[in-house]
């Protein structure tokens, strides 16, 4: 099973606060924990709303709002996917994460949808279609490629 695991951004993130040495010492080594163990797909620090925006829909309209967004509770600073046997499993290398901010903050964990959850809806024909672009994902983030 995927999950990706979000860090909810604080004031401190947002304010475009930058962690001190010790703490990106810290999760350097968490995160090669992660890679040891063959959890980590990806992950990425995420720069403050303020330099993003948001693309609101409602039928056919569109409609942009740029950051920054107000409710810091409902940000997000930075993700991983991890590759994880349960949620259980998920959970337990959560909690053995360095606290990622210099305030408290909280880490969300959020199972992905494999192809296999659309059932009936994913036809043969759609399914092969994520195959492919899934294939042509990969080709294009392989140096070798």
């Amino acid at each position: 099973m995927r999950f990706m695991v979000m860090i909810r951004a604080t004031r401190g993130s947002e304010a475009g606060e930058m962690p001190d040495q010790a703490l990106l010492a810290a999760m350097g080594r968490y995160n090669q924990e992660l890679v040891d163990a063959g959890v980590i797909l990806a992950g990425e620090g995420l720069q403050p709303s303020a330099k993003g925006a948001r693309v609101l829909f409602s039928g056919s309209r569109r409609t942009v709002a740029a950051g920054p967004f107000v409710h810091t509770r409902e940000l997000i600073a930075g993700f991983w996917i991890w590759q994880c046997e349960s949620l259980d499993e998920a959970i337990g290398w959560a909690r053995r994460c360095p606290n990622p901010m210099v305030e408290d903050c909280e880490i969300e964990i959020r199972q992905i949808f494999e192809a296999d959850d659309f059932g009936e809806a994913l036809t043969p024909e759609l399914r092969e279609q994520e195959e492919r672009l899934r294939q042509r994902v990969e080709r294009a983030d392989d140096p070798a490629g």
